[in-house]
């Protein structure tokens, strides 16, 4: 099959490898997904005032996109914050005291708990939820604080965000890219998060518990306790028994939902739906109990810090997903028909190329993908560059002629993994923060482990695709 190539293929081919050395310098790469796009639209159309239309539109486009995904993590955190005032999020976690009865159980206790919790709520508002909670417990049981914030890093911000399975935040920037059903990427990428969990974590235990009988690490904790000046004086005093109450209706509720898609077969943006639903009612219900006469003010100050948080995690990744969206079909729907005739789109045209050119195997694109997706994450965000992990994925799954849902996964893992909150030291603030430690020395212990771990991820994926 041919196709053919015009400079519009090639420049954006050329601002693919320019993005990738920018984010390989660390280098905020917003400007130039700005310029590529004016650049393609101007010589695609040949008219400067449409190709200025053409970035504009390309960001209305890609907010459309994304919006949903904005709003889940917008309304969860809003959510979340009423769970903190009002102290039901201690009894959430409650049950798990009894259990923690030394440093090694405290570590995948409070690992495991952080991964479920992180799937509905995300990490960093689950690192609020649950951090200053399990420090004093595992303070008790001789886990050191930088054994807390690995176990939250790893299985919140690595294991729960690269599957993001109940958001699915995260699945669908890169089946967008990559342009295949967010479903297929859940499901390819179940044996690549499990592999990179288990050997990333386990690896790390191993090295943490290795590091505590040498005495290599210290067990002094630093955190301050939050004093009641901190807290909200508008609240209504909760009996212990009525926030346990409380607790449970939010959990079941969230059960609820998952036996509801699991029964009716939601995914993507429906099971989004069903869970930012949910969580609007629950902040709803649990302001009016915990505020006294400022419950319809609250909620709507809660919405505003949700939505200020969605969009200032997400303001980053808008130019960027602009960008690679023109590699598929968002290309003709804002500049008109001017592709070939034949063409498939940008990126589907460079892989029948590619594959023509280039006798790729499962190991060369496997090792690509995973490197490009952790040169996506070098930001420190995670999500700013996995689109370009789907878009890269499609064009070697073409020349391929299959795996397109296995390396996007693979590339969405990798990215996230390393920029999502794990290895790179501003990424990992919040948890270093509420734990007490150094983020340079929080990402150094984390590094060789999640190495270890995408080593084996990318094995494992050559085998699968």
């Amino acid at each position: 099959m041919s196709v053919v190539i015009t400079p519009l293929h090639y420049i954006y081919l050329i601002f693919i490898f320019i993005i990738i050395a920018a984010m390989a310098k660390k280098r905020d790469i917003s400007l130039i997904c700005i310029l590529g796009i004016f650049l393609l639209g101007l010589i695609g159309t040949g008219s400067l005032y449409h190709s200025t239309m053409g970035v504009f539109n390309s960001f209305v486009y890609a907010t459309k996109e994304l919006m949903p995904t904005i709003f889940i993590i917008s309304v969860i955190v809003a959510m979340s914050n009423v769970l903190i005032e009002s102290g039901i999020n201690e009894e959430i976690v409650a049950p798990f005291k009894g259990i923690i009865k030394n440093y090694w159980i405290a570590y995948w206790v409070i690992g495991i708990v952080m991964m479920i919790l992180s799937w509905f709520f995300w990490p960093s508002p689950a690192v609020a939820l649950i951090g200053v909670l399990f420090l004093p417990i595992a303070k008790k049981v001789g886990l050191p604080a930088i054994g807390v914030a690995i176990s939250m890093n790893l299985f919140g911000h690595g294991v729960a965000l690269s599957g993001d399975y109940i958001i699915q935040a995260a699945p669908k920037l890169t089946a967008d890219a990559a342009g295949i059903p967010v479903s297929s990427v859940v499901s390819a990428s179940i044996p690549l998060v499990i592999t990179m969990g288990l050997v990333t974590t386990i690896t790390a235990f191993y090295l943490l518990r290795r590091d505590i009988k040498l005495q290599k690490i210290s067990t002094e904790y630093t955190i301050e306790e939050e004093s009641d000046e901190k807290k909200p004086n508008n609240l209504v005093v909760l009996s212990k028994n009525f926030k346990r109450i409380l607790a449970l209706i939010t959990l079941l509720l969230f059960a609820i939902d998952i036996f509801v898609m699991y029964t009716a077969k939601l995914q993507g943006g429906d099971a989004t739906a069903l869970i930012g639903g949910t969580a609007i009612f629950i902040m709803s219900f649990l302001s009016i109990v915990t505020y006294k006469n400022e419950a319809l003010e609250k909620i709507t100050n809660n919405l505003v810090k949700g939505l200020q948080f969605g969009f200032k995690i997400f303001g980053i990744v808008i130019p960027i997903a602009a960008f690679f969206y023109l590699g598929d079909s968002a290309f003709t729907e804002i500049f008109g028909k001017i592709l070939p005739a034949h063409s498939n789109g940008i990126v589907n045209d460079l892989g029948v190329c590619l594959a023509n050119l280039v006798p790729l195997n499962s190991a060369i694109a496997s090792t690509t993908l995973t490197i490009v997706g952790a040169i996506t994450g070098l930001d420190g965000s995670g999500f700013s560059g996995i689109s370009l992990a789907g878009s890269v994925a499609k064009l070697f799954s073409t020349a391929l002629g299959g795996g397109v849902a296995t390396l996007t996964a693979l590339g969405q893992i990798a990215a996230i993994w390393v920029g999502g909150g794990t290895i790179i030291p501003w990424a990992v603030i919040p948890v270093a923060a509420i734990c007490g430690v150094d983020p340079f020395e929080l990402a150094k212990k984390n590094l060789k482990p999640v190495i270890i771990g995408l080593i084996a991820t990318t094995i494992v994926a050559m085998f699968i695709i």
